[in-house]
Order: C-alpha cells, then structure tokens, then sequence
C-alpha cells in the first residue's frame, strides 16, 4: 500500500496576502480558490511538480497562525532555485551547507 502526502493546513491571518506570497513571489500554483461560505474559503497551493499541497484559507483549521514551521521544499539545484527566488525580490539567504546528509538549505529572510 502507498501512502501519499497531498495536503498540509497552513493557518494564516491574511489569506489574499499569504495567496500573493506563495503563488507570485515564490512561484507556487494556486490550484483552487473556492468560498464554501461566508465563514469558509479554501485556497490551495502546489510548488511546481509537486504532489503535494499546502491549504490556506478561513475556517479550514483550529491552528494556532506560526504552528506550522519547517516545511521543506526540494530542488534539483538549489543555487538555481535561490537565484530565481531572489530574482522574484524577495529577502532568501544564502545557501548553506550541512555536515549531515550533504543537505543545503535557502531560507526566507
């Protein structure tokens, strides 16, 4: 049996905000926008090639906004994936290198 990781909530105070951020800085499809009601809307994101997405929306999670931290993008180049994000202007660090793993890592400024 498979098992697949497709969904992850993501709660946010501004959803049209959040929505701009992940779809025209970082590049993300904005797969659906539905409003189910005037207490519920469902936005979700893909990054590009990915099966798996995140849920931004209103009354979609009892979360506390910043419970979800550490979520991992992979690339095939991370120099390029780094150079395209900055490209979009926003504020990425420099790609750092681990000991373990041979991981690199970009992050949001």
């Amino acid at each position: 049996m498979d098992w697949k990781l497709e969904l992850v909530a993501v709660p946010v105070s501004d959803v049209d905000h959040a929505k701009a951020f992940y779809a025209e800085k970082v590049g993300f499809n904005a797969d659906q926008d539905h409003r189910v009601s005037d207490e519920v809307r469902f936005v979700q994101l893909r990054p590009p090639g990915s099966a798996c997405s995140i849920a931004i929306g209103t009354g979609i999670s009892q979360s506390e906004l910043g419970s979800v931290q550490g979520l991992q993008l992979v690339f095939s180049d991370v120099n390029a994936a780094r150079d395209e994000l900055a490209e979009r202007e926003l504020g990425v660090s420099e790609v750092q290198q681990f000991a373990f793993r041979s991981s690199r890592k970009i992050g949001f400024k």
